[in-house]
């Protein structure tokens, strides 16, 4: 039998902290391609600490993203269980964009630019884009959603509200709402 993990040094865990709150800020701000050694000197470590936490880079990511992710899943899953199907999907869809405007590293790995955040996602449980494809079907099946619209579609629409830079998202993701929803004859 394994022993159990011991437990971590004090002065180790504030700095596994801090390493874990300036990449969440750097990545937030300007993206997955910052190298290791500069989240190291603006946390005020040295790149071996951080090694020492996180093996690799992708493991830093995994540590950041992950974290966001789940708390996106406890709010899909809030969502799902506090609104009717279509309005569940439609504040998911919503809040994702959002969340990928503000986050500009969870943007790039929602749009699978190097790391392959829904497997990470999936293991972890906390994989975001199932939720939203579960959303997806139970608002089409309650007709609040076009049928004919496929996850890709809503993918593609995703990826075109984070590129754009205008004034008021906002108001594309009303358009890009209205477009989803089913045509009356």
């Amino acid at each position: 039998m394994t022993p159990p993990p011991r437990p971590m040094r004090a002065d180790a865990q504030r700095n596994r902290d801090q390493v874990l709150r300036t990449a969440a800020e750097v990545f937030a701000a300007e993206g997955l391609s910052v190298p290791i050694h500069e989240i190291a000197r603006r946390a005020g470590v040295g790149t071996g600490t951080v090694s020492r936490h996180f093996p690799t880079k992708e493991s830093l990511y995994a540590a950041v993203l992950l974290d966001r992710m789940s708390q996106l899943r406890r709010a899909a899953d809030d969502a799902a269980a506090d609104h009717d199907p279509g309005q569940a999907f439609f504040d998911v869809f919503a809040r994702l964009i959002h969340e990928g405007v503000s986050h500009r590293g969870l943007a790039e790995a929602l749009a699978g630019s190097g790391y392959d955040i829904e497997a990470a996602a999936t293991a972890a449980d906390c994989n975001v884009s199932d939720r939203l494809r579960h959303l997806l079907s139970d608002a089409q099946r309650a007709g609040a959603v076009d049928p004919a619209i496929t996850y890709a579609d809503v993918k593609a629409m995703m990826a075109g509200c984070l590129a754009y830079n205008g004034p008021d998202p906002d108001r594309v993701i009303d358009v890009i709402i209205r477009g989803l929803r089913p045509v009356s004859r």
